[in-house]
């Protein structure tokens, strides 16, 4: 344990992930800074940052999830408060980046969203991005301050781990989930398998097929965001249809929009493990779904980067 003075060390949250927030500090043993978010009439967000912040190291807790327009503009305010409040260094933290599944120009004359609110944070007075599982990699070279990204795999990982399955297949839904599948099914020691499909539309996705044998095995289907679950309940089918005889599924970010919950609740589907980097109403804490927490990890990366010591360590 370092003995490293902390009294500089200063952690705020906004409205996305309170209860994360209060685990991190928890774990980090300090107490949550205090602030305050209020709105106009209009609907206009005002904050208040409630103590002196000057020359201290500040980081910031917020998901940009749903609503997800809300939260993003409350993180640049607060963002820009802190910055003229003469904080020292503001490390936004972000368990779940939104918009990141806009980072290039699938067709003609679409934005790059992603790239968008990487400007943003930074022209807010950002200095540093910490989050976790960013949707495409390339999102880290959006900007020009340092993003440090960590990964939700090995603690999805460790559970299925202590559960004690046998015969395992890994599946990625699609074959950009391939790196993220490897590594499990390395952890794991299991091969993988990967869905082979077409999205005709956002949102919609149609299963073509499977490559890598399924027969007789216990299926664990990875991915980083689950949305609508329309993937990965369709995947559920196939593999079962292929002789799977168990299907599982895990990601980092449970966004579960829309008809997601449903979906899952009548899937073939036996367990979806998620993380809290997003927070998960009372409605869909079904029990289908198991919820890991990632604040001991984003605590440990917080500690590290005020002590100025590795990050990369914890990235696996």
């Amino acid at each position: 344990m370092s003995t490293m003075d902390r009294s500089n060390l200063k952690v705020f949250t906004l409205n996305s992930n309170p209860r994360l927030a209060e685990e991190i500090v928890e774990q980090i043993g300090t107490t949550m800074g205090l602030s305050s978010v209020k709105r106009f009439s209009d609907g206009e967000v005002q904050i208040n940052i409630e103590e002196s912040i000057r020359g201290c190291d500040v980081f910031l807790v917020q998901s940009t999830s749903d609503p997800a327009n809300e939260h993003l503009m409350e993180l640049l305010i607060m963002i820009d408060a802190m910055k003229r409040a003469s904080a020292k260094t503001i490390s936004v933290v972000l368990p779940y980046y939104g918009y990141a599944r806009q980072d290039r120009k699938a067709r003609a004359r679409e934005p790059i969203t992603a790239k968008l609110i990487a400007n943003l944070l930074e022209t807010a007075g950002a200095t540093r991005i910490l989050s976790l599982d960013l949707h495409a990699t390339q999102i880290q070279g959006f900007f020009d301050i340092p993003v440090d990204q960590l990964q939700g795999e090995p603690i999805l990982s460790r559970h299925f781990n202590e559960k004690g399955l046998e015969d395992l297949v890994i599946v990625s839904p699609d074959h950009g989930g391939v790196v993220r599948a490897r590594r499990m099914a390395d952890r794991l020691k299991a091969p993988i398998a990967i869905i082979d499909k077409r999205r005709p539309r956002p949102n919609v996705s149609e299963v073509m097929n499977i490559v890598g044998d399924v027969k007789g095995k216990t299926a664990i289907i990875i991915d980083d965001i689950i949305d609508t679950a329309g993937t990965i309940t369709l995947a559920a089918d196939a593999l079962i249809e292929s002789g799977a005889n168990h299907v599982y599924a895990c990601c980092t970010h449970p966004v579960l929009s829309g008809p997601a919950i449903e979906r899952i609740e009548n899937s073939r589907i036996e367990e979806l493990v998620v993380t809290n980097s997003i927070v998960l109403p009372e409605e869909k804490n079904i029990d289908k779904v198991t919820q890991l927490s990632v604040g001991p990890l984003m605590a440990k990366a917080i500690i590290n980067v005020f002590e100025q010591t590795s990050v990369s360590r914890l990235f696996n």
